[in-house]
């Protein structure tokens, strides 16, 4: 092989891997050559912890939820900066730091509305304009619709012709009320010693448990000649707070009991001393209601005496059981048994934190609550006794019916 077929040799290769590597450039997806499109907000991920403010725009420019972040946490400032839900916050900034750009669509304008992201000036744009602050740029997002696949979403940074699909679901939720925290106070049957109601019209009920550990609660006061319906009739009345969510919430100074003082009022009390009170009302067809929490301490004081004497029976109880072999080593006494002092601190603090915090929840507002929960305040006694027998109707009876 002379030198000059060497050098032709060495030429074609070069040729050749310039063509593959051409080949290759041209076969790289869109988003990935284009400088800057890799993710679909840049510097999002970098300063997740820095955003303070997020605002959800929709069509005709009406604002629908604006959510900001104070010395609390979030707040929702549609709802006069009622607390957000810091999950589901947190849950969508994740979603729009970690979501790439899969595929380049249109710059045509006139074709934006057959993927929801046109400006959403107009009433019936299909899109929303998402808008972050804190970061280092502001960023503004105007989210479209989902791909048949429903796998990614099609969008468009505000002040930018390009549009582009997006990996997974970027579409804030629409409603406002949906961005808040709805727990209201959670409080099992398992801890409810005393439930006692009374309606407008005066009518009261009380049920109860003398021992946690009874299986029923009782209702207290039956009228003369009647019972119960069921052993376990009144039970239900203990679940009322169990997980109690509101549909919507006002501030106390606009949304206040009845100036008659026709309320229904009910007090929830647990057997470790925490004392939870309403005061309700119905109002265009929804169930409104204020809540206080205090602290019992006389049921505190109780509850602690019951639980250190079980505590001391047990450990008691243990020890004979390990008979006389006092070289079998045995576990330290717990310390409900070996330091009173301190469980009963322990215990008082955990039950004060538990009433600071619901306090903390109820105060300054009113909340209207689910129609399923609220109906337990309209019961009267009636409702939990087996009914009273027509005896004019049984004497009218021809014999042997």
């Amino acid at each position: 092989m002379n030198s000059r077929t060497v050098v032709g040799l060495g030429i074609a290769a070069a040729a050749a891997i310039v063509i593959a590597a051409g080949i290759s450039l041209s076969r790289k997806p869109v988003a990935d050559a284009a400088q800057g499109a890799g993710v679909a907000l840049p510097g999002l991920a970098e300063h997740l912890n820095d955003v303070t403010r997020i605002s959800v725009t929709g069509p005709g420019q009406k604002l629908i939820a604006t959510l900001e972040k104070n010395g609390q946490g979030w707040g929702l400032k549609e709802k006069s900066g009622y607390r957000a839900d810091a999950g589901k916050v947190r849950e969508f900034l994740l979603r729009l730091s970690q979501s790439r750009l899969i595929e380049q669509k249109t710059a045509n304008e006139q074709r934006y509305a057959e993927i929801g992201v046109s400006d959403i000036g107009a009433a019936d744009a299909k899109g929303l304009l998402i808008a972050i602050d804190g970061l280092p740029q502001p960023a503004q997002l105007i989210v479209g619709i989902m791909n048949s696949r429903a796998d990614a979403t099609y969008l468009r940074r505000a002040g930018d012709k390009q549009s582009w699909l997006a990996k997974g679901n970027l579409i804030p939720d629409k409603t406002a009320a949906n961005w808040l925290d709805k727990r209201i106070v959670d409080l099992p049957a398992t801890r409810v010693r005393e439930v006692a109601w009374s309606r407008p019209d005066g009518k009261a009920v009380r049920v109860f448990k003398a021992k946690s550990d009874d299986a029923n609660y009782v209702v207290a006061d039956l009228p003369k000649g009647r019972e119960p319906s069921s052993e376990f009739a009144a039970n239900g009345e203990a679940t009322t707070l169990a997980g109690l969510n509101f549909d919507d919430v006002l501030p106390a100074g606009e949304a206040s009991p009845p100036a008659d003082g026709k309320v229904y009022r009910a007090s929830f009390a647990s057997f470790d001393g925490v004392v939870v009170e309403l005061v309700g009302w119905k109002q265009n067809d929804t169930f409104r209601a204020q809540f206080q929490a205090r602290k019992d301490d006389a049921a505190f004081d109780a509850a602690l005496s019951a639980a250190q004497a079980k505590a001391k029976a047990d450990w008691d109880a243990q020890q004979a059981a390990a008979g006389a072999d006092a070289a079998k080593p045995t576990a330290p006494p717990p310390v409900a048994v070996a330091d009173p002092a301190k469980d009963k601190a322990e215990r008082s603090a955990a039950v004060d934190a538990e009433v600071a915090e619901l306090s903390r929840r109820f105060s300054g507002w009113t909340f209207v609550l689910p129609a399923y929960k609220a109906a337990s305040f309209d019961k009267s006694v009636d409702d939990f006794l087996k009914p009273i027998q027509d005896r004019k109707a049984e004497a009218k009876k021809p014999a042997g019916k």
